[in-house]
Formats: structure tokens, sequence, C-alpha cells
């Protein structure tokens, strides 16, 4: 007997009442959901299987008590996550985010997120996303090593080459990656590769860094090339100053992109000359001091320095939020569309409010949402993977390569997806492209 078709409104309300206080990870489903609903009632399959019902929930949810002491032997608690949420196309992937937001809320929004994303890619991986409520701001290098320690005499119990393989996420790089990994290979007498976003020296790959923000741009390319438009000459605003942002913004040069903006906690810099190379080392450089904030550019390069704001007010043809989630609201998409703006590509995760992506709309403004755009980073990471099962490495330029024809085909199958008589709605796109290749290994995989 064929279930009823799902009502989307009937179907949230239950999802809230299941979920409490999960305002993060309802939101994300709400943005999600209204693009599924329509392909799952119009495939019988999918409602035999509750493939939706089964979707809206990870496989499991982790957490667990992680205890440090400090360098004055002042021993503290943190609550450590993993939410593994779909493995049906691969062992679960995704980064581990040490920051005092993290919550479960927070983590299965990414992790629900990151399956459509890893899916996308083409590569074998599930979904999954982890991290603690650790702040590491104002750490010593030790404290933050014994944090990294104690969090993994926990995690190791929970991933493994097969099972769950963990990267980075926000204040996670390769310096926390290898003492994680040092700790796992102590506790297990295992060498494997159970993390990604490694040293070069024992097993990490080349492109891992820029994957992301050099993703998004080539993304932002192919989604041009498709409106018959060029970056070249394009005048582009892009928030944060971290890894993503600063990386878009050199293959944005590189291609003849003007760059204007980059932005962190305390502002943004407006450079109406337009980031070079050198510029954009300039901010790298100055970002790996703890706490420096981007006000000294202004004076480094004759900027405007513009405090306790955000960039969406400057002028632009395109912009690229990569620093956090809902940075992006419904003043800031009004902003954009009053100035012209044409394209919109999410290089964060979930950074432009429901609310924004209406606006954005209306004003016929391209968008590309993150688990499409900023797939890069979690593509270069499944490659990684494949060298670590081989022993053997592969060159930058043969990285480079595989990450463009991704990133090519992430592109064609979103456009694909998304394509009606009144044009290509990439948003929709990624989601349904997504959903239906988990959906169809959950389908093929049968009921336990």
């Amino acid at each position: 007997m064929t279930k009823t078709k799902i009502n989307l409104d009937d179907f949230l309300s239950d999802l809230e009442r299941r979920t409490p206080g999960e305002d993060t990870f309802h939101q994300a489903a709400k943005d999600v959901l209204p693009d599924l609903i329509p392909v799952v009632n119009e495939t019988p399959a999918y409602r035999e299987a509750a493939i939706l019902e089964r979707l809206s929930e990870p496989d499991r949810t982790i957490s667990f008590r992680v205890e440090w002491s400090d360098d004055n032997n002042v021993v503290h608690v943190n609550r450590g996550y993993r939410v593994q949420f779909n493995d049906a196309i691969g062992p679960y992937k995704g980064g581990l985010r040490f920051h005092p937001t993290v919550n479960r809320s927070v983590l299965k929004f990414l992790g629900f997120e990151q399956t459509f994303k890893n899916a996308l890619t083409g590569l074998p991986m599930g979904g999954g996303k982890g991290g603690a409520d650790f702040d590491p701001a104002g750490r010593s290098e030790n404290e933050i090593m014994r944090f990294c320690q104690s969090f993994m005499q926990q995690l190791h119990r929970h991933i493994g080459p097969n099972i769950d393989i963990p990267a980075g996420d926000i204040n996670v790089g390769v310096r926390e990656i290898g003492w994680m990994f040092g700790e796992y290979r102590r506790i297990t007498n295992h060498f494997a590769g159970v993390l990604t976003g490694k040293g070069l020296s024992f097993g990490g790959s080349e492109m891992r860094t820029e994957a992301t923000g050099y993703g998004v741009v080539q993304f932002l390319c192919h989604m041009l090339a498709e409106h018959n438009d060029t970056i070249d000459g394009k005048t582009i605003v892009i928030s944060g100053a971290g890894n993503v942002a600063t990386f878009a913004a050199e293959l944005a040069v590189c291609n003849g992109g003007k760059v204007i903006t980059l932005s962190d906690s305390n502002g943004f810099i407006h450079d109406k000359n337009g980031l070079t190379l050198d510029k954009i080392s300039w901010v790298r450089d100055h970002k790996k001091q703890s706490g420096a904030s981007l006000e000294a550019y202004a004076d480094e390069f004759d900027a405007t320095w513009y405090p306790d704001a955000a960039p969406w007010s400057v002028e632009c043809d395109i912009a690229l939020p990569c620093a956090t989630q809902n940075e992006l609201d419904a003043e800031a998409a009004t902003a954009l569309v009053k100035n012209g703006c044409k394209a919109v590509v999410e290089g964060a995760n979930m950074p432009t409010t429901r609310d924004a992506k209406a606006i954005l709309r209306d004003g016929r403004v391209l968008f590309a949402p993150g688990k499409a755009a900023n797939a890069g980073g979690v593509a270069v990471s499944g490659l990684e993977i494949n060298q670590n099962r081989q022993r053997r490495s592969q060159s930058r330029d043969a990285l480079a390569e595989a990450l463009k024809d991704i990133m090519q085909n992430i592109h064609s199958v979103c456009a694909d997806a998304g394509r009606s008589k009144d044009g290509i709605d990439y948003a929709k796109g990624a989601n349904v492209a997504g959903f239906k290749k988990v959906a169809d290994a959950m389908c093929a995989a049968g009921i336990a």
C-alpha cells in the first residue's frame, strides 16, 4: 500500500515537536524541505521507504565529556559531539568545530547539509559533523594541545577509516588535526587515514587549504558562463578573512575580478583600488596573529575601515559571504539588490537567511548555495582519503585539475536539476540532486 503524500507544514510541525529548541536545524530543514517534498510525493518508492522521515534524523548523535587542565593546573570541562548523519553512500565525512556556539542543533544542521554536499561531489562520502563548545581564544598552545588530545580520547571510539573520517572546521586547522591524529595513533597503535586536513608530512593533501575558496570562485565562473558572462572586470565584495575568503579573493583576482572588501568580527575594510595578491598575502600573515584586527589594513594600504559593520552595503557586481551562518540578512539582501548585485555565491555554511534568499530571488539575483559552491574543500578531503588508502600522494597539479572537474560537475548537476522555463534555481537544483543520490542509495540498501 502506497503511503499518503507528505504535507510540508505537517512535516515541519512534527519535526519541531520531536526536536524542541533546535532552531538552527529547523532553519536548515525549512530551507531544504520545500524542494524535496514534491520529489518525494512524485516518487512512491521514496514514500514507501520513509526516506524523508529517516533523513531528518541522524543515524546517531554522540555527546561526551571533555576534561582538560590549563597551564595553572585548573581542570575544565567541555562537551564534545559527533553527529553521524547519514552513511548511505560512504563513511561519514565532515569537520570538527571548536567554538562556544557549538551545540547539538548547530551540528545537526551542519551534518544535514553535509550529507547533500558530499553527495554532490560524486565521491563516496556520507555526511557528519562534530566538535566541542571549547573556545581556543586566549588559550596557550599547550592548553589547546591538551584539549585536542582529551577530545580524541573520547572521539576515537566512534571513528575509523571505513566508518567516520572527520576533518577540520572553525578553529580546527592543520595544527589541531596533527595533535588529534597523534593522539589517535597513540591510543590505537594504528596509522590510518582517520582524519583529513593533515600536514603534508603525514598524509595531507597539497590543495586542501585553498580548495574551498578556489571552489567557490570556480562555481561562480561556471554560473556566470551559463548566463553568457564572466568574472573579468566584476567588482566583488567578500566577507571573512580566513582561508575561504582569502583564497576566494586570490582566485577572483587571478581571473580578472576586482575584490574590494574583506571582513572580520570587528568590521570590514573597503579598498577602492582593489586587493592584489600581495595585499591578500599581507592579510593572511596579519590574521595569523591571534586576535589581530583587519583595521590595520586600512593604514597599511590607504583603505577605509568600517567598524562593527558588514560589507553588503558596498556597491558590487558579486557578493561572496564567506564568514559565518546568517551573516547576510534581509536588510543586506535589499542593499545588494538596490546596488545592482548580479550574483551571490555562498562560501560559508548557510550564511544567507531565508528572508534574504527570498529578496535575492525576487530581485533576480543569481544565488548559489553553500552545499554546492563551497563543496571544493570536502571534495579535496575525499581525494586525501583516497591518497591515504593507496599510501601515495598526488601532485598539486593533479589535485587542482581534479578540483576543477569536480566543481564543473557540481555546477552541471545543480543546473540540470534546477532548470525550468523561468531559468535556473541553483538552490533547488543542489537540494534535489544531492537528495536523489542519497535517497536512491537508501532505497537500494533496504530497511533493516
